[in-house]
């Protein structure tokens, strides 16, 4: 072994970095001490094709087994999709149609390889073996678990309790998801924290089926811009993957100080030294501002190049340090009505000012600004959905999403 490989111990450090929990870690390291690459399974229902920074937690991690030396097993769910995955859900959730997962399904390959290697990765679909399977055999799959165990899930436990409706295919799910491992033959298997009871099912179903059971290991849910829920798109604090390189790079610039730790140690490339030597110099005076920089660098440059994320950063400086932004921007979302919110309202809304008219004197005086731009004419109105850093006068900022459909006011706090 060269001296630029790891050890199996410090290959399990890295693979350590960020994971919730490893399920067995005797046993990952065993595998890692055999010398023979592993097959390393995660797998995506293409219910949501167009990823955000949260999804790339779990994908950053099977980029770090191909840097082992490992394949990684992109198991796209075509087949399970048509189910939905129950988990954390209060009801049954419609399934997708056919033509629903195919269009996902394409749209997923186009992105996970801004992160993974293509020449690691095997993209599989469960439909390969689960459109083959007969009624009998799907049977005596269902035969190899029981109701009792799928009622020890949270969800399934409370919806029961409620009196709420569970539908058969809904118990399917799990199993179906474990069968893919037995299918796959996976070693490891990763996943959210709300994906432990499926991906514990897997283990089981191996050595049902005579394989060494998978190593369950599974990620954090990465918080949002607001640093409190975690990134989703229907909460309107998440970061896409395929944002613009300037809006990507100031959401990046905005969240806290706290948040940019985690999004170091989940979503960088960066060895952890590296960003515990950070840690110190922020603690010895240094500016926080200066690492959320090199974040925002690195990840706009993977999704969109180095010089895109040179000019994000010059544009950056150019419309936001001149104007002295502040160290912490308020974050927020606010309900949005129809297509959106007239700019004077959204700024009493979010306590920028004290009442429209004062807003609107505000705007005429020239003391507003949307993304370091000025803004001169009072009948602005802010579309549904759009995510903006509002300014009024010297020292008022917000951070503010409008949701594209009506809700309830939400103060996230400090993002």
């Amino acid at each position: 072994m060269s001296e630029s490989t790891p050890s199996p111990q410090q290959a399990l450090e890295l693979i350590r970095r960020g994971c919730e929990e490893i399920l067995l870690e005797s046993a990952l390291l065993d595998r890692l001490e055999r010398g023979r690459p592993l097959r390393v399974k995660a797998g995506f229902d293409p219910t949501a094709p167009d990823l955000h920074l949260g999804h790339t937690v779990l994908i950053n991690k099977l980029r770090q087994f191909q840097d082992l030396g490992h394949e990684v097993l992109f198991l796209i769910g075509d087949f399970t999709g048509m189910i939905g995955d129950p988990a954390g859900k209060k009801s049954t959730r419609p399934p997708l149609s056919r033509d629903q997962v195919i269009e996902n399904a394409r749209t997923y390959e186009e992105q996970i390889f801004k992160i993974l290697e293509p020449e690691k990765t095997l993209v599989m679909f469960n439909s390969s073996w689960m459109n083959g399977m007969s009624a009998a055999e799907l049977i005596q799959l269902a035969a190899r678990h029981t109701v009792a165990r799928m009622l020890e899930r949270d969800d399934f436990q409370k919806r029961y309790a409620d009196g709420s409706p569970i539908a058969i295919h809904e118990f399917l799910y799990p199993l179906i998801q474990g069968y893919d491992s037995v299918a796959m033959k996976a070693d490891v298997e990763l996943g959210g924290t709300d994906q432990k009871f499926n991906l514990l099912v897997g283990r089981e179903l191996q050595k049902q089926y005579g394989q060494e059971p998978q190593v369950v290991i599974t990620m954090p849910i990465l918080e949002g811009l607001d640093g409190e829920q975690k990134m989703s798109k229907s909460l309107g604090n998440y970061i896409g993957i395929n944002e613009p390189p300037a809006e990507m790079f100031g959401k990046l610039m905005s969240i806290s100080d706290t948040l940019m730790w985690r999004y170091l140690e989940l979503l960088s490339f960066r060895p952890m030294s590296e960003i515990e030597e950070w840690r110190r110099e922020v603690e010895q005076g240094g500016n926080p501002r200066d690492i959320k920089i090199r974040l925002a660098e690195e990840l706009v440059g993977r999704f969109h190049g180095g010089a895109a994320a040179a000019a994000a950063h010059r544009d950056f400086v150019a419309r936001f340090r001149h104007g002295a932004l502040p160290e912490e921007i308020p974050s927020m979302t606010l309900p949005s009505a129809g297509e959106g919110l007239p700019l004077a309202n959204l700024l009493k809304e979010a306590g920028l000012t004290r009442s429209t008219s004062e807003a609107l004197r505000m705007i005429r005086q020239g003391a507003v600004r949307i993304d370091g731009e000025r803004v001169e004419e009072c009948g602005v109105t802010i579309p549904a959905g759009s995510c903006h850093t509002f300014q009024v006068g010297k020292r008022r900022f917000a951070r503010v999403r409008l949701q594209e459909a009506a809700g309830v006011r939400r103060q996230a706090g400090q993002g």
